[in-house]
């Protein structure tokens, strides 16, 4: 940004690293490289609740076709009122593969490739309204940046932004443009999650008082994997940063059962990282065999466990786990304890309590039927068809392009987006100076208190169809 001064954000390479006293990181000089906690101007415009122009058919270009990009583009072929016009990928094989999948569809998608810029090419037609991105983390913020500026919304895959500079530029450019960013935070389109969240919409925990997510997932073989992710991406995130690097997926369904940016606000976090018992291990082993390793070998890895904890505005409390490199079972935890009930998922299947014992089968089941949401009526069994991580991906992308043709308010605005991967990277900065408090920057300038709670009731909305049979 040209001007510093228009909004205040914190810089975790100079952060993270030094000593600071006090038991709280709060409101010192920017220039001594901590804290200012908002923005000095105002904001621009209120982009929670915002409702853009109706799109009867949505011209959808996506960017990045290695791991995420093509089921995005397979799953997009089955939404009516979408048509994809254009794939980029820096390889030549990568978008001939991805268009591939879309034969015998009415798409016909231009290709970009081959050169590093590719993608800005691709957003400055003027034949596309959506820029879905699933490249490595460290493009998300340049590209959904650029796509919004040239006039088109941005989906982005998670985390939406790499420091606290790019959160801001995200909520500025989103703001001026008037154009939604999506971070494309799948698992708060999940079955269990949505139950919660209309269980939580209806009263049915009472007051929430405590939440819980995670992202445990064995990752150790695929981030060494040389055939995995393109240019080793992962494995250097893993190797040069410490605290929960991948927050969203656990954080996103809570955050939205708390009504966070919506009527509560994370207040601040403290976060502790255990000691690396793996990922060096790996590297040094592998690279007795094979010199191609050799640079990973004295590389400070992340501690295996991250544990954050948040505070909200009202009082609420969260725990978000991450580890990414112990034999575990994979979870994502889901907990929600409220004043009155409790649930929990992970292990599976979700179960439901009321007081001191789990509710039986056939109370869970009166419950699932009475509070499912009108969402997951519509399109869960088709999404199970189509697929992608069980169907929540597809129920995501179906809700995204359902909201743009009915000029309907996004589940996920840009300010979720900047607040959740803003626990990441404000994580780091905690474990590197003891686990001291951080607080969070007010990314909504104060309309936390008064914008209205994510609305999954299909209210003016559900009319877009699926291109498959139930």
């Amino acid at each position: 940004m040209k001007n510093n001064n228009r909004r205040n954000f914190l810089k975790l390479s100079s952060l993270a690293g030094i000593g600071l006293a006090g038991s709280t990181l709060t409101g010192f000089a920017q220039e001594n490289g901590v804290i200012i906690k908002n923005r000095n101007l105002g904001q621009r415009f209120n982009m929670s609740g915002y409702a853009a122009p109706k799109l009867d058919k949505v011209r959808v270009g996506f960017i990045g076709l290695g791991m995420r990009g093509p089921g995005a583009v397979k799953r997009m072929s089955y939404i009516d009122g979408v048509e994809i016009k254009a794939l980029c990928d820096l390889r030549e094989d990568k978008a001939k593969e991805a268009k591939k999948l879309l034969k015998g569809t009415k798409h016909n998608p231009d290709l970009y490739y081959g050169k590093a810029y590719a993608w800005k090419e691709m957003c400055d037609r003027d034949d596309l309204d959506l820029i879905y991105i699933a490249t490595p983390w460290e493009w998300h913020t340049p590209m959904a940046v650029y796509a919004m500026e040239a006039g088109k919304h941005a989906a982005v895959e998670v985390p939406a932004a790499q420091n606290m500079d790019e959160c801001w530029q995200l909520v500025e450019t989103s703001e001026r443009t008037k154009k939604h960013c999506m971070m494309l935070e799948n698992c708060c389109y999940d079955f269990f999650e949505l139950l919660t969240l209309n269980m939580a919409r209806q009263g049915f925990f009472g007051d929430i008082v405590h939440g819980e997510g995670a992202y445990i997932h064995d990752l150790v073989g695929l981030n060494f994997n040389k055939k995995g992710y393109e240019s080793m991406w992962r494995l250097k995130e893993n190797a040069k940063r410490n605290g929960n690097l991948y927050p969203t997926h656990g954080l996103g369904p809570i955050c939205q059962i708390m009504d966070i940016n919506r009527g509560d606000q994370m207040d601040y976090l403290s976060s502790m990282s255990s000691n690396d018992f793996n990922m060096a291990s790996r590297a040094r082993e592998l690279a007795t065999d094979d010199d191609f390793f050799s640079e990973y070998v004295n590389n400070p890895f992340r501690g295996n466990m991250n544990s954050t904890m948040i505070r909200t505005k009202k009082g609420r409390t969260m725990m978000i786990q991450h580890d990414v490199s112990s034999p575990r079972p994979y979870s994502r935890i889901h907990l929600v304890s409220g004043s009155k009930a409790f649930a929990r998922k992970w292990p599976s299947p979700g179960r439901i309590a009321v007081g001191h014992s789990w509710m039986k089968e056939d109370e869970f089941k009166e419950i699932e039927k009475k509070y499912t949401p009108e969402i997951v009526k519509k399109v869960g069994e088709l999404a199970k068809k189509v697929g992608g991580h069980g169907g929540m991906d597809f129920i995501m992308d179906w809700r995204l392009i359902d909201c743009l043709r009915n000029g309907l308010p996004l589940d996920q605005d840009v300010y979720d987006a900047a607040s959740w991967s803003a626990v990441g990277l404000l994580s780091e900065v905690s474990v590197a100076n003891r686990s001291k408090s951080i607080d969070f920057p007010d990314f909504t300038d104060g309309n936390w208190k008064t914008n209205t709670p994510v609305d999954i009731s299909l209210q003016g909305a559900g009319n877009t169809n699926v291109l498959l049979k139930s």
